[in-house]
């Protein structure tokens, strides 16, 4: 009797186990999903024009400005507003771990986290990168952004 006890405990314990990660598996997919429409989202603002301080499609964005409204647009949240208050939220992450949404830095400013992206995957990112340019998608390892590379966090939704 205690064998057939034990059986059906452990048994048990491995259908809750199972049941628990099938529903971190079915979590991780739906958070998968809302990051593709944040990434498809941010993408689909290519061609808006730079404005600094700007933070809407309407009328430009800056950097930053163009990572807070994605975000509030897909997610509704709400995020700091310059680059360097962005570099402090979420979670630091090596570049190995980038995923379609991750938050990427630069120096570009001679100042560490003066610019912020959003990684879209195969090595590229969505930005709106300075005054007299539009929002466009670049790669990471073009020389310039590989040098001026400063890390990567993930915002936690």
């Amino acid at each position: 009797m205690r064998g057939m006890k034990k059986i059906l405990l452990c048994s048990v314990f491995a259908l809750l186990s199972a049941c628990g990660s099938v529903a971190r598996h079915a979590d991780h997919a739906a958070n998968e999903g809302r990051m593709n429409d944040l990434v498809m989202y941010a993408v689909s603002l290519a061609d808006t024009p730079y404005r600094y301080g700007g933070d809407s499609p309407d009328d430009g964005f800056d950097c930053s400005g163009f990572v807070g409204h994605v975000f509030q647009h897909e997610l509704r949240l709400k995020l700091p507003r310059t680059s360097h208050d962005l570099s402090r939220i979420g979670t630091l992450i090596k570049t190995y771990q980038l995923q379609p949404g991750d938050l990427v830095f630069f120096n570009t400013q001679e100042r560490s986290y003066s610019h912020v992206g959003i990684f879209i995957g195969e090595g590229k990112f969505v930005h709106a990168p300075k005054s007299g340019s539009r929002i466009r998608v670049e790669n990471m390892n073009e020389p310039y952004w590989a040098k001026h590379y400063n890390g990567a966090r993930r915002v936690k939704v």
